[in-house]
């Protein structure tokens, strides 16, 4: 886990904070560096990456996890798109680790968890297909898979479950990733209120983005 200061804000080309349960969709050249920060403590950032050259050849949790032997990302973890080369490295972590395992909330798995009164409310596919619409580039349903959940705790049981826990980020806490091609990033700061992901308690993050 990385304490280093890194670059400055005043060298940022770019800074936005997006609000809870909203989203935010950009391109980063390679070489660039995205920091996503946590601004409250135990927010919950899911994300999705894609090659912004070939949007079929998205972000593969699977290819991530099997060639690196390790279920959470950190420091050092490279993420895999679906021709086996890396999309991003992770360069810095105040956080600790990540969560590729869980996948996004949604109307549906929110109704399988918590119960048939929580249908109606907002969850993080709708976020990622209401941005991805929005980018107007051919993106649709098909090209939302496997995500990334930043600062979100889920343990991994000795049966082989997924248990959603208590976060183990705090306020300020953050991770930069370095584009290692140009990346198409989509980003949903989840609106859970059902799991301690968010603290049951939503807030804002912030995107920095660094030249090459």
């Amino acid at each position: 886990m990385s304490v280093a200061a890194g670059p400055t804000i005043e060298h940022a080309r770019l800074v936005v904070d997006v609000p809870a349960g909203d989203g935010w969709m950009h391109e980063l050249a390679a070489g660039e560096v995205l920091r996503i920060v946590d601004l409250h403590g135990n927010q919950a950032v899911d994300a999705l990456f894609f090659d912004a050259t070939d949007y079929s050849n998205r972000y593969s949790a699977a290819d991530t996890i099997r060639e690196q032997a390790a279920v959470y990302l950190t420091e050092g973890s490279r993420l895999l798109a679906l021709d086996g080369e890396p999309l991003l490295t992770i360069v810095a972590d105040t956080c600790g680790r990540h969560d590729t395992l869980g996948g996004a909330c949604s109307q549906e798995s929110n109704v399988v968890r918590y119960g048939e009164h929580t249908r109606h409310m907002h969850a993080c596919r709708n976020t990622f297909l209401t941005q991805a619409l929005a980018w107007g580039r051919g993106l649709d349903k098909r090209d939302l898979g496997a995500n990334v959940n930043f600062f979100m705790n889920v343990p991994v049981t000795p049966e082989g479950g997924l248990r959603f826990a208590d976060g183990i980020s705090a306020p300020g806490k953050h991770v930069d990733l370095r584009a290692d091609r140009a990346t198409l990033v989509l980003v949903s700061n989840c609106p859970q209120l059902n799991n301690p992901c968010n603290g049951y308690d939503p807030t804002p993050v912030r995107m920095i983005v660094w030249p090459a």
